[in-house]
């Protein structure tokens, strides 16, 4: 089985699992994500980010550590184990769409109460907003923008009654973007 079947079938077995607090499984928000970054016009390696930005939670097996005040940090998880099949345009947002969170509390007043109950309850477990030093830092990284534009999606992909493709409608996609990488 390719890496991306693997990928796919991960998604499909665990990603029926609630999404952390959230009424909507985990494939269900991978799925809305992906969506709206293709209605966004993001390129395809920004899709496959939005798609896959939550797998580290799927590596990890971390239901419900944020609620109990354990940070497994799935943003570095799951862009580790991804950046053997994919380019950084992929794994990087990924890597930051947490580090976003934290930005955009720290940058924007109202976004913080856009947040869900359980995206507050991770923020507490993930440092809380950032600083002005950790503004800077994060700002000073090549793909902040694409991981800003990540987490808005992360935030509004929590519909449980939001119609998406299926899993399998992004396989040819996956696959486009995992060859963008060359062999692993």
């Amino acid at each position: 089985m390719s890496a991306i079947e693997r990928i796919i079938a991960t998604l499909s077995s665990d990603g029926h699992e609630m999404y952390g607090g959230e009424a909507v499984t985990q494939l269900q928000h991978a799925l809305q994500c992906a969506v709206f970054a293709e209605q966004a016009g993001a390129p395809e390696a920004l899709v496959i980010a939005a798609l896959l930005h939550d797998y580290g939670h799927l590596v990890a097996g971390d239901e419900g550590a944020a609620e109990k005040g354990i940070d497994l940090c799935h943003e570095k998880l799951g862009a580790e184990f991804l950046a053997n099949w994919f380019p950084p345009a992929v794994t990087e947002p990924i890597r930051l769409h947490v580090a976003a969170k934290r930005y955009l509390c720290a940058v924007d007043p109202d976004y913080f109460e856009t947040l869900s109950p359980a995206s507050v309850t991770s923020l507490k477990v993930q440092g809380g907003p950032y600083n002005e030093d950790g503004v800077e830092r994060f700002r000073r990284n090549p793909f902040w923008q694409d991981a800003v534009k990540l987490r808005a999606w992360d935030d509004l992909g929590k519909d449980p009654e939001m119609k998406t493709p299926p899993l399998d409608a992004y396989r040819d996609m996956l696959n486009r973007v995992a060859g963008s990488q060359g062999p692993a």
